[in-house]
């Protein structure tokens, strides 16, 4: 049987940060090269991973006027499956050419965030209508939690499977014989943002002053933030700024609590990696995170008292701290990446011979 011809949707260059590309990363570079072929864009330097995969094609961008080129492989490309579609003007024209003609290829839609994008001013309208005529356009739509699966059947009547986001945990691991922290140290990561709240770090810190806090991140809140710690004097905040991989994960190990209390999410990427770090961690209940066992792995709240509380409880005892790191972490292995690529690649054999069946038919 020939390998499995995969486009997926995404690009492999190793400095790409944002989320939904890295998860494409991971998925693609343990894909078993014997059954799945995989072609991805590339405009700056791939992912070593992905230069070292066999049965693997990585197409170079121009700079500039990448849409044709990306729309001629959705065309014209020798794929059997084109994965991970996102919200571009290139899918936009494809899913509406495909149905002029037989297009028998699968097309594979994740949705990683909740679907009232209606209800979060940060996003533009535009930016929501294009994700509608393409992601949601998908012959198959895949959620990565139990919540973002009833968010979009809620708001748009559409069904998904769950697959859920994972985490490199072997890259990802608690510090080895770190030695305590002088005063406690509680992290956020994640973008600058109103609805990701790192503005309640600030809270936090003047309430917490004998604990330090670091933020990390960019984001159109950056020169808010910074400006307020200046005026508050809050000597025990620091904003890291954007980091690579690395120092993101040096700050994982660094840290003793994840404070991350936004409202408007999916299953985010920080909540696991922080966990893999073996980090306690403290979130909203508002989007139900699955990788967040309140009271055993971290604690969930509602309003921002009720998370200041609970960082409170972490801060003041050291037990507690340590057992819910260790069972953050044991938690979080049920979420490896090499598990959940293998879900992947039953999907995918699933759909060719759903596909095949219905053209015998």
């Amino acid at each position: 049987m020939r390998p499995i011809r995969i486009l997926v949707d995404s690009f492999a260059d190793e400095d790409g940060l944002n989320a939904q590309m890295a998860n494409a990363r991971d998925i693609m570079s343990r894909l078993d090269p014997a059954r799945f072929h995989v072609s991805t864009f590339a405009l700056g330097k791939p992912d070593e991973r992905l230069i070292q995969r066999p049965a693997t094609r990585l197409i170079k961008l121009p700079r500039h006027r990448q849409t044709p080129r990306i729309l001629r492989e959705f065309l014209w490309g020798s794929h059997d499956i084109l994965f991970y579609v996102k919200a571009s003007p290139a899918a936009k024209l494809y899913l509406s050419l495909r149905r002029k003609w037989f297009d028998p290829r699968i097309v594979i839609g994740t949705v990683e965030s909740r679907s009232d994008l209606r209800n979060e001013p940060t996003i533009k309208p535009e930016n929501i209508r294009l994700w509608e005529r393409t992601v949601l356009r998908s012959d198959f739509l895949f959620s990565n939690s139990s919540a973002v699966k009833a968010s979009l059947e809620k708001e748009y009547g559409l069904s998904s499977e769950v697959v859920p986001t994972g985490v490199d945990t072997k890259f990802f691991t608690p510090a080895r014989d770190r030695p305590a922290n002088s005063r406690v140290r509680v992290l956020f990561v994640g973008s600058l943002r109103p609805f990701k709240g790192p503005q309640m770090l600030l809270r936090a810190a003047a309430r917490f002053p004998e604990t330090d806090f670091v933020i990390v991140g960019d984001g159109a809140m950056a020169p808010e933030l910074e400006a307020r710690v200046r005026e508050e004097r809050l000597t025990n905040v620091t904003l890291a700024g954007s980091l690579s991989a690395s120092g993101v994960r040096e700050q994982y190990r660094q840290a003793d609590i994840f404070l991350f209390p936004s409202r408007w999410e999916g299953s985010p990427k920080v909540i696991l990696e922080a966990a893999a770090c073996g980090l306690p961690v403290i979130a909203r209940r508002d989007y139900q995170p699955e990788t967040v066992v309140d009271g055993q792995t971290g604690f969930l709240g509602g309003s921002d008292d009720d998370l200041l509380g609970r960082l409170g409880r972490l801060i003041e005892n050291p037990d507690l701290r340590r057992d819910m790191g260790r069972a953050s972490r044991a938690h979080i292995e049920r979420f490896d990446w090499d598990p959940i690529t293998r879900q992947w690649e039953e999907i995918f054999v699933r759909l060719m011979l759903h596909r095949g069946s219905v053209e015998r038919s």
